[in-house]
């Protein structure tokens, strides 16, 4: 046991003085004491002492020759107003040995129900203690002591559990800067050979680079996901660079990019936004290709699948729609949760993050997400309120 931190504790609690010194002087105990009693130690956590009875903070008295030793045993408060004239103590070790004739000690037990010490006070002469006001007193006062070191005990593990994290965070952010730097590199050199042979293979050489150039896209997009998934566990939040665009394009772009690395798939859009509405174009594009590729995992390969976009009296939405097996119902509740897949098959593997990284996006835009699955037909809505933007 810290006995140190326990002294330390009592020491730290302004109230303590104060009780001492109002029991004190409405007992007129000349020595009160808050004890810290186990086993085989009884420590002077704090004490008022008029009597020069000696006993300061770290002091000690032998357990085995105090009252308070019976008192951690039966958790029961022992009032004595008249050594002499009690039937129980008048031949008891201790009141001879320290020289008292009134006695007053009220165990601590803290909201765990362990047991702490006691609040006592002790006088050479004969004090009037076994009353209802003065009992109760003591047990009151007993009880904020206790609610007191409670308190310090819970500020002392969110201390330690706030170190702890600020310790964690450094390592996620490290991690993010690794993720970022050490993949995003190699991942480009890649992009960038794939490239160059494109231009100097045949066709079935075309076939195989189109097939890494998809998988080099999957793990660009995993890469970014898993980024924004840390940015905001750490607090960061989703941060966006908005500007005024026309939404057509930036949509055009992202389908491009899908028929490119998926020209077996049929994906049809229809977009009619008129004028401009203010986005952050890479945040919406993310979004998108998450949508469309959880579209592509999971829906039936020989339909098309519908990118649409439309004003609404708010601002506009952005919808995904593909052919195919509904979302399981008890799939929908977790469907934006990070790392939950739902019912997947075997061979779509994934950390889950695309649809909660989506999510994530339209929020920060002001927007939501939902989904509605029925036969045949899944559909994945993005709505944004915010105005459209001025031409």
């Amino acid at each position: 046991m810290d006995f140190e931190r326990d002294i330390a504790k009592i020491g730290g609690i302004a109230a303590v003085s104060t009780i001492l010194d109002v029991v004190s002087r409405t007992t007129g105990m000349g020595f009160t004491a808050v004890a810290r009693v186990t086993e085989d130690r009884w420590i002077t956590c704090a004490s008022r002492d008029e009597l020069a009875f000696g006993l300061k903070p770290g002091d000690e008295l032998k357990v085995e020759t105090t009252i308070c030793h019976e008192i951690r045993q039966s958790r029961e408060a022992v009032v004595i107003d008249n050594v002499s004239e009690d039937a129980a103590y008048c031949e008891h070790h201790t009141p001879a040995q320290y020289g008292f004739q009134s006695y007053i000690s009220v165990p601590i037990i803290l909201p765990d129900g362990s047991f702490f010490g006691t609040l006592c006070a002790i006088d050479p002469k004969p004090r009037k203690l076994r009353t209802p006001e003065i009992i109760g007193m003591f047990k009151l006062f007993a009880e904020l002591i206790a609610s007191h070191l409670d308190a310090v005990d819970r500020v002392e593990q969110s201390e330690s559990r706030l170190a702890l994290e600020q310790r964690n965070a450094e390592l996620r952010e490290q991690f993010i800067a690794v993720l970022g730097h050490d993949l995003r590199n190699p991942l480009a050199s890649i992009q960038g050979g794939l490239r160059l042979l494109n231009k100097k293979v045949d066709e079935e050489g075309r076939n195989w680079i189109t097939l890494l150039q998809g998988s080099v896209a999957r793990m660009a997009g995993l890469i970014d996901n898993v980024m924004d998934f840390a940015r905001a566990r750490l607090g960061a939040g989703m941060q966006l660079r908005l500007k005024d665009v026309a939404l057509g394009p930036v949509i055009e772009q992202i389908v491009s990019e899908f028929k490119y690395v998926h020209p077996d798939r049929l994906i049809e859009t229809e977009v009619n936004v008129p004028g401009n509405v203010r986005i952050d174009v890479l945040r919406i594009g993310q979004m998108l290709s998450n949508l469309l590729g959880n579209a592509i995992s999971y829906g039936d390969a020989s339909q098309p699948i519908k990118v649409l976009a439309s004003t609404i009296e708010a601002g506009f939405d952005i919808s995904v729609v593909n052919k195919g097996e509904p979302i399981p119902a008890e799939t929908m509740p977790r469907l934006f949760t990070a790392f939950d897949r739902g019912d997947v098959l075997p061979n779509q593997k994934g950390l889950g993050l695309g649809l909660y990284i989506a999510q994530e996006i339209a929020r920060a835009h002001g927007g939501s997400i939902v989904a509605s699955s029925v036969r045949d037909e899944t559909v994945f809505t993005a709505s944004f309120p915010t105005p459209q933007a001025n031409d």
